[in-house]
C-alpha cells in the first residue's frame, strides 16, 4: 500500500467565479487514485468560494498557508478576467507554482499562467470561445488554437472541461500506446511508465517530454 508521503498534492487554485467542472472533472480523476494522489483546494481564505454557476466550494487553505504541490490545478471561469489584473494574485500564483514537478490549466485558467509569465516560450491551448482575449494575455506563449490539449515539458494546459478530464486522465494513468504526436522538440517521453506506486518519479520524467498533442 502507498503511503501518504509518496502520493502527490494536487493543489487546485480556487477563486471567485471559478467554473465548476474545470475543477470537479479533473478532481473525480485524482480522486479516484487515493494511492497516488491528494487534493488540496486553495483560496484567497480557507472557507466558502462561490463558483461561477453559484454553489460554493469549501477552500481548505488559504493562498499564503498552500503547502507546497507536486500538480498545479489552474481553473478558468469568469473569475480569470478580473485576476489577470490582479499583481498580488498573480506574484503569488508565480512563486507558489514554479517549483511544482507539473503545472495545468483548463480553459481560461491558461490565461492566469500566461500572466505570471510561467507559459512564457511553451506551446499552450485554452477555451475557443475566450481564445482571443486569452492569447492577449501571454503575447510570450506559442499558442496552439485547434488543440484539445497541449503539454509541453512540466507545463500543460488544457481546451475545456472535457479536455480538461482528458489530460487528468492522461497525468493519473498514462496510456501504454498515447495516441499522441511528437511536436518539434524532441525529449524522452514518459508515458506508459506511470503506476507502480512511484508517482514522484513519474513526473520527474515528465519534465523531459517533448511539447505533445492530442490527436483525433
Amino acid at each position: 500500500m502507498t503511503s501518504p508521503e509518496s502520493r502527490l498534492r494536487v493543489g487546485v487554485v480556487l477563486f471567485e467565479g471559478f467554473e465548476l467542472l474545470d475543477v470537479f472533472g479533473p478532481a473525480e480523476v485524482y480522486g479516484v487514485l487515493p494511492e497516488r494522489f491528494e487534493l488540496c483546494l486553495i483560496g484567497p481564505h480557507a472557507g466558502p468560494l462561490t463558483s461561477a454557476q453559484g454553489p460554493a466550494v469549501i477552500a481548505d487553505c488559504g493562498y499564503t498557508e498552500a503547502p507546497a504541490p507536486g500538480v498545479v490545478l489552474v481553473p478558468g471561469g469568469i473569475g480569470t478576467r478580473r485576476l489577470v489584473e490582479d499583481r498580488s494574485f498573480l506574484a503569488w500564483l508565480a512563486d507558489w507554482a514554479a517549483p511544482a514537478p507539473l503545472v495545468t490549466s483548463v480553459c481560461t485558467g491558461s490565461a492566469l499562467l500566461a500572466r505570471t509569465g510561467l507559459l512564457d516560450g511553451r506551446r499552450a491551448t485554452s477555451n475557443k470561445r475566450s481564445f482571443d482575449w486569452v492569447v492577449s494575455q501571454g503575447p510570450q506563449v506559442n499558442w496552439v488554437a485547434g488543440a484539445h490539449w497541449v503539454a509541453d515539458g512540466d507545463r500543460w494546459t488544457s481546451s475545456g472541461v472535457a479536455a480538461g478530464m482528458d489530460m487528468a486522465l492522461a497525468i493519473g494513468e498514462p496510456p501504454t500506446r498515447p495516441v499522441l504526436r511528437r511536436r518539434q522538440r524532441p525529449g524522452p517521453s514518459a508515458f506508459g511508465q506511470g503506476g507502480g506506486g512511484q508517482p514522484e518519479r513519474w513526473l520527474r520524467g515528465l519534465r523531459g517530454i517533448a511539447g505533445l498533442e492530442l490527436v483525433y
